[in-house]
């Protein structure tokens, strides 16, 4: 009998065992995954029934919660809502949370791991639970300045502190208006939601930071450029032959420079020369030079492939790993299979005006309890290092001329040296061109790094994007 009952006892002691571990995963271990799961309507209501934090630009909401009479007890609003809606996302019922709202939903909605002791105090004093702001680093200014100057055009402008990694703007066309995600009409939200995402110009994507990612065009020079010169493999004054036209290896393909002629008089042409009057033949020539897995590392150590959050989820830039020759010669200048982000490319400008340091872009400026108590201050962050200091020095001087008396003159700002690059990227045969500018100002201590991407144009980086980056930075500088 005594064995049985030991048996049994074991037996029990195991259950209980189980049982304690079980609850402790799910009530500590997996709080977190629980409350994210959109399946727990619990946790959803609850999300509506405590005051949503403000989202704040300047110290002023750009997005807040306002009561109202129903089960749900609050309303989000959106104020300014096209100009922020990338940044900002949407806060719904149903159909998920995105930007800011769904990757800092812990803290707007109070839930996060270090407000714990601010919701045991609401619960005590019997307080309307409320969540914390989430002030951004976007400035208000260079937001609407980088808005109107991208005008009716489809595409994106991001602006960023080279030296912290701030983002200053951060503006994706066409754009939504939030509030119609927001309300309480299920039917409405859905019918509307559907609407948006059926809409060919794909408003509900950040262009900045996600969808399907452009070909660089010529500013990706920058980054190969920046390979050879760092690498030591070769310097400005290096020479290439200088043709009108090159056929690629392996290939019937034929390749020209803008205008079908020659990179300026001469049989050979510097790199120096080839960047300033942005080239393509002689940077395939300098790629194959190169070579994969000189560019591959170079490319990388810039930020592609890597994961990055500002705090949302940036899709990698990217470029194949297996190139064969005429593919390595093509993506030299920006072609084949090179996709980027206008955030990549902001940050390849950035990395080069901070002495060949790159910071860690964000949106979050500081995270500010109801109290007023600053729960997370922001705090410069090194991304990477992709190129030493006397190479970036190099590249202004390089980027410098490229604005001053070269392919990117609309950059140009007056009294201010201003370092520069345009692109103008071809999508296939038959289709528009997709147009960039990236670079920053002042050459000497810059303020601000920008990327302007423009898609579906008959025209050139330099008419059409180099004049929207000129906005952008001129309104910094003015500051």
């Amino acid at each position: 009998m005594n064995r049985e009952l030991k048996r049994l006892s074991v037996a029990i002691l195991a259950m209980f065992t189980a049982l304690l571990c079980s609850s402790t995963t799910i009530a500590v271990l997996q709080v977190d995954n629980l409350r994210a799961d959109p399946r727990n309507v619990r946790t959803l209501y609850d999300s509506y029934s405590a005051e949503r934090g403000p989202i704040l630009v300047a110290g002023k909401p750009i997005a807040q919660s306002s009561p109202v009479d129903d089960e749900y007890k609050y309303l989000r609003t959106y104020l300014e809502p096209y100009l922020y809606a990338p940044v900002t996302g949407y806060f719904t019922l149903n159909q998920g949370n995105t930007g800011i709202e769904g990757t800092m939903n812990a803290y707007l909605s109070g839930t996060a791991n270090d407000q714990f002791l601010a919701q045991v105090n609401a619960i005590l004093t019997g307080q309307t639970p409320k969540g914390a702001a989430v002030q951004l680093t976007i400035d208000p200014e260079i937001q609407q300045v980088a808005w109107d100057a991208l005008g009716d055009h489809k595409g994106a402008v991001v602006a960023i502190d080279p030296k912290t990694g701030a983002i200053l703007a951060m503006v994706s066309k066409p754009s939504f208006d939030p509030n119609t995600l927001a309300g309480h009409d299920t039917d409405l939200v859905i019918s509307t939601y559907n609407k948006l995402l059926s809409d060919p110009t794909d408003p509900l994507i950040n262009r900045a930071i996600s969808g399907d990612l452009y070909h660089p065009g010529s500013t990706f020079k920058l980054i190969v450029a920046s390979a050879a010169i760092d690498s030591g493999q070769f310097e400005p004054s290096s020479e290439f032959p200088n043709p009108s036209s090159l056929q690629l290896p392996q290939s019937t393909s034929v390749i020209h420079n803008s205008g079908n002629g020659t990179c300026g008089p001469g049989e050979t042409v510097t790199i120096a020369d080839a960047l300033r009057l942005s080239c393509n033949i002689p940077f395939a020539e300098l790629g194959e030079a190169l070579g994969q897995d000189l560019l591959l590392k170079y490319t990388e150590k810039f930020g592609f492939g890597q994961d990055l959050g500002v705090p949302m989820t940036v899709t990698p830039s990217q470029i194949p790993d297996d190139l064969d020759d005429p593919q390595l010669m093509l993506s030299s200048f920006g072609q084949a299979n090179v996709l980027v982000t206008p955030l990549q490319m902001a940050m390849v400008s950035a990395a080069i005006a901070n002495k060949g340091v790159m910071m860690k872009p964000t949106l979050i400026n500081s995270i500010i309890a109801p109290d007023l108590t600053i729960l997370q201050p922001f705090s410069p962050e090194v991304f990477a290092q992709p190129i030493g200091q006397g190479t970036s020095e190099t590249m202004t001087t390089l980027m410098v001329a490229n604005v001053a008396n070269g392919a990117a003159s609309n950059g140009r700002i007056g009294g201010v040296d201003v370092a520069g690059k345009t692109g103008t990227a071809q999508n296939g045969e038959g289709q528009l061109l997709t147009l960039w500018f990236t670079g920053f100002a002042p050459a000497d201590n810059p303020k601000v790094a920008v990327a302007v991407v423009v898609e579906d144009s008959t025209s050139f980086g330099n008419a059409v994007a180099a004049p929207i980056a000129q906005k952008v930075m001129e309104a910094v500088l003015k500051q």
